[in-house]
């Protein structure tokens, strides 16, 4: 019998389905969340300059040590998303490599295969990303190091003034993650797939909630039409919200509520969890946002929980100010370890907001 879409990973081995299922079940685990470790040198290089830290590859493997082994993190993590530079480090603590270190300690270690994007021409900036032409053979030495997940990034901006994301923006980009998460899963890696819509911007929010729905309806017929093997898959989507510069306000039942009806429209029960990306949110908001959506009324039929990178990392490297270039690793351990308590709650719906507005959108002041 000849299959020529939709056939859900008809080539994949049962052996081959039930691994990838078992895998994005331990990253879907209820109350623990992904730490988004995946920042190339050049981008935690510009976060290392900005509060005195050189930016050598030493430096960066040693914070990264500290974020993996913290004691406790493991509570917390069920995953952790790695730049490829650090797939190939190795810890002093035992000398283990860090995917061998991270699956010791219960958490799945996962890479970024992505390349770089590149601005579509005549689409006023729009992107896509770059790297599907190596990826099998790159995925394939990837788990050979010990990965079992992979995690592609397509960032969109809604620019409505000039039609953007358009409509060859938007299937260009989804085609291209559910190309990604074929390819994943062929060599045995869970892809997650990551629609980043920004939150730059100026549109209200019903208007995010349109275009978001917008670009997850065509993620995931995308997926659908290449044979996605959708349950051994997870989404890492933004949060869906007004722009930044919105002069509307909304609170943080408004937020949780558009966020819930973007998922309840669009993504398959099939896939097991959902997990929102920061995306220049403060980790108070964004825990707030997170722990409303746990806590609103309805059907919610996937782990929604979180894969953060600024939010937490942000007020941990500003404890190296004024240090003279040095990593206060024990402070910066203990902070690290209470935010991912603020996550884990806000993952269980059990998160106490520090004031009534906390996750609520205001807008800027004039």
């Amino acid at each position: 019998m000849a299959y020529h879409s939709c056939h859900n990973g008809v080539h994949l081995s049962s052996e081959q389905k039930s691994e990838l299922e078992e895998v994005a079940a331990l990253i879907g685990t209820p109350g623990k969340g992904i730490t988004a470790c995946d920042e190339g040198p050049g981008t935690i290089g510009d976060r290392f300059e900005k509060v005195g830290v050189e930016n050598t590859e030493e430096n960066r493997r040693v914070y990264r040590q500290m974020l993996f082994e913290t004691p406790g993190a493991s509570d917390y993590l069920s995953a952790a998303i790695l730049d490829p530079e650090t797939v190939f480090q190795t810890s002093t603590s035992d000398g283990m490599t860090f995917p061998a270190k991270l699956t010791s300690l219960g958490i799945v270690p996962g890479v970024k295969p992505h390349l770089k994007v590149y601005a579509l021409p005549g689409q006023f900036g729009s992107t896509v990303m770059q790297g599907l032409d190596s990826l099998a053979v790159r995925c394939r030495e990837y788990r050979e190091a010990g990965c079992r997940f992979a995690k592609w990034r397509s960032p969109l901006e809604i620019d409505v003034s000039n039609g953007q994301p358009s409509d060859l923006v938007i299937q260009a980009n989804m085609r291209d993650l559910a190309r990604y998460a074929l390819i994943c899963q062929d060599e045995g890696l869970v892809p997650i797939i990551e629609p980043d819509v920004s939150l730059s911007g100026d549109h209200d929010l019903e208007t995010a909630v349109m275009i978001n729905v917008k670009v997850q309806a065509e993620l995931y017929h995308a997926c659908l039409e290449h044979g996605v093997f959708m349950e051994g898959t997870i989404l890492k989507s933004n949060m869906v919200n007004a722009g930044k510069n919105c002069s509307t306000p909304y609170s943080v039942s408004d937020i949780a509520d558009a966020n819930l009806a973007v998922l309840r429209r669009c993504m398959p029960v099939a896939i097991r969890s959902a997990n929102f990306l920061s995306g220049g949110q403060p980790l108070p908001d964004a825990c707030a946002r997170l722990n409303a959506m746990n806590n609103a009324p309805g059907v919610k039929p996937w782990n929604l929980s979180f894969s953060w990178s600024a939010a937490i990392q942000l007020p941990i490297l500003d404890l190296c100010k004024g240090r003279g270039g040095e990593l206060p690793l024990e402070e910066m351990a203990a902070l690290y370890i209470k935010e991912l308590k603020m996550a884990s709650a806000a993952a269980l719906g059990k998160y106490t907001p520090a004031s009534p507005t906390e996750g609520d959108h205001i807008p800027p002041s004039k």
